[in-house]
């Protein structure tokens, strides 16, 4: 998808088709990517950044009812909503493929997917891989996904490093341990630096804490500067699904290992191969309903 050129016949794949984006949160990079791709294949894009705020929703209109309306105008719906479990009820009323752009602190598979392609790209191989991941890991749908992803992989080795009120949720803990992946809670950043192959970094999520002091207290705990830098491996790299506040450093960005703008970059052809794949290729439709669910 990054050879494809305008004028060309690849950028006409999904001509005739039409997206909608049902956007319940705050989207920059995974609207705007999801759009451009539509865009660069051919399609054509109905779109709404704030769909809480539409005259039908503010009324009371039910998710599945929004839904079924949606549908008889496009031919796929790409959904972000703050409840987990959002994606999959909507899969669950809908006759055109559905894609999770984000559940709440659910999951975002499309996330997990630039995620594995990007690791790939960038270190080489995504068995025999350490992962450290930082941040809100308890609010942190993208890390959530990717782990589900990364247990595909053999010999995948994860630290979870985060402050006690956002540690990662036993549901993923099980959920690794049960198909054999090793993981660790650690407390020292430094440590972890300098034994991993990416470090993977997250903002702690403000809109997710009803108590302050609580928020206060995880931000600024685990940070990435130009001294931790130091600590970690010539072949490593640093990756945030962005957007950062201040948990990486502006002068990390200079670093060749600095790999998030490379990343959010991925996004737009994983997410064009994507759209490819459900409208012009036509998955089945079980795996369509699966890029909905779970993450897997």
């Amino acid at each position: 998808m990054e050879k494809v050129r305008p004028g060309t016949p690849e950028a006409r794949v999904l001509e005739g088709y039409i997206m909608s984006t049902l956007f319940y949160e705050p989207s920059t990079r995974t609207r705007l990517s999801f759009e451009s791709a539509m865009a660069r294949l051919g399609g054509t894009v109905l779109s709404t950044e704030s769909a809480g705020e539409y005259s039908s929703a503010a009324k009371g209109e039910t998710l599945e009812d929004t839904v079924r309306t949606v549908e008889g105008y496009a031919d796929c719906i790409v959904i972000r909503h703050f409840q987990e479990g959002a994606a999959k009820r909507a899969a669950a009323v809908a006759s055109v493929p559905i894609l999770n752009a984000g559940d709440g602190p659910g999951q975002h598979p499309t996330q997990a997917l630039l995620d594995l392609y990007t690791i790939q790209r960038e270190i080489g191989r995504l068995n025999d891989i350490k992962v450290g991941m930082i941040g809100d890991l308890a609010n942190g749908r993208t890390v959530r996904s990717l782990c589900m992803c990364l247990s595909m992989y053999d010999n995948v080795q994860l630290y979870f490093v985060a402050p006690d009120v956002v540690r990662m949720r036993d549901d993923i803990k099980e959920y690794l341990t049960a198909r054999g992946v090793k993981w660790t809670e650690v407390t020292d950043l430094r440590e972890v630096a300098a034994d991993v192959d990416v470090l993977y970094q997250t903002r702690i999520q403000r809109e997710r804490f009803s108590n302050m002091d609580e928020y206060n207290a995880a931000r600024g705990k685990y940070i990435i500067d130009k001294e931790l830098m130091s600590h970690l491996q010539r072949h490593a790299v640093v990756m945030h699904p962005l957007p950062r506040v201040d948990e990486i450093t502006v002068d990390v960005d200079s670093d060749p290992r600095a790999a998030y703008f490379r990343q959010a970059r991925n996004g737009l052809y994983v997410r064009m191969a994507l759209l490819k794949l459900c409208l012009a290729d036509r998955m089945p439709d079980d795996h369509i309903a699966g890029l909905a669910g779970n993450g897997q």
